[in-house]
């Protein structure tokens, strides 16, 4: 699929030629200047040093609703052993070089699939200081072996003006265009590919716009192919990115 273009890609084109034309001392903004791109970080769920490190991955967290939930977790795989955190991260990167092809600046919840965490709860706010205008935590799911499909969650009941209605559009906008990628909604869990959470303290905590996308069941052995492969994790990434995309220009 191609990368699709936005409103920004001149702006990031612009912006790229101002900062190699202005010197440190009059790197200030002319006041015409143009806005800068939207930030979306990505978030790809779990990490690949989270199963060596037991303790600190179990410790408590605010679970954003005043109770708490264990820091992080290692995830699921496939039957095969290709695991979740892998399978996020992979996504994840591809879904930033679309984004950022289309001018969008994109800032990720951990740099690697090498680390330990981060905890949910810092996943969750990681949107404010960012200055995010969305933010997409990517996840892959592990269900029975005869479910299938994907859903996309949110947090509900809200608890922040950016949950109330921002993230619901965020989560159509993403389901919708999972749909158009040719993804089935889950047979399984949620309605019409949407799936309001409370449990989530990834969404509990966010006060920008952010919805999970749970991408696949990993243990149903026809969409374990589609993650396991190049080709489908570049789809699962068009799909969200063009999601993504469709959020933000609805909300310029």
């Amino acid at each position: 699929m191609p990368v699709r273009t936005s409103r920004w890609a001149p702006l990031a084109a612009a912006a790229a030629l101002t900062a190699v034309a202005c010197s440190p001392a009059d790197a200030a903004p002319p006041p015409d200047a143009a806005p800068p791109p939207p930030v979306v970080v990505l978030d790809p769920g779990h990490n690949g040093g989270n199963a060596s490190a037991p303790t600190e991955i179990r410790r408590a967290v605010p679970d954003g609703r005043g109770g708490e939930k264990a820091c992080n977790t290692t995830g699921t795989s496939t039957d095969a052993g290709y695991p979740e955190h892998a399978f996020a991260f992979d996504v994840a990167g591809r879904v930033a070089a679309r984004l950022e092809a289309a001018g969008v600046r994109v800032v990720l919840t951990r740099p690697d699939d090498h680390g330990v965490g981060p905890c949910v709860d810092e996943r969750g706010r990681a949107g404010e200081p960012a200055g995010a205008a969305a933010v997409v935590s990517i996840h892959a799911d592990g269900a029975a072996h005869d479910a299938s499909g994907f859903h996309v969650a949110y947090s509900d009941p809200p608890l922040s003006p950016a949950q109330a209605g921002p993230a619901h559009a965020l989560a159509t906008a993403l389901r919708d265009a999972l749909r158009r990628g040719g993804f089935p909604d889950s047979d399984y869990i949620g309605r019409d590919g949407l799936s309001p959470r409370a449990d989530l303290a990834g969404l509990n905590h966010a006060t920008r716009p952010t919805a999970l996308v749970e991408c696949a069941n990993m243990r149903n052995p026809d969409e374990a192919a589609v993650v396991s492969s190049p080709e489908g994790r570049e789809r699962y990434a068009a799909a969200i990115a063009d999601g993504v995309l469709a959020f933000l220009d609805r909300n310029a």
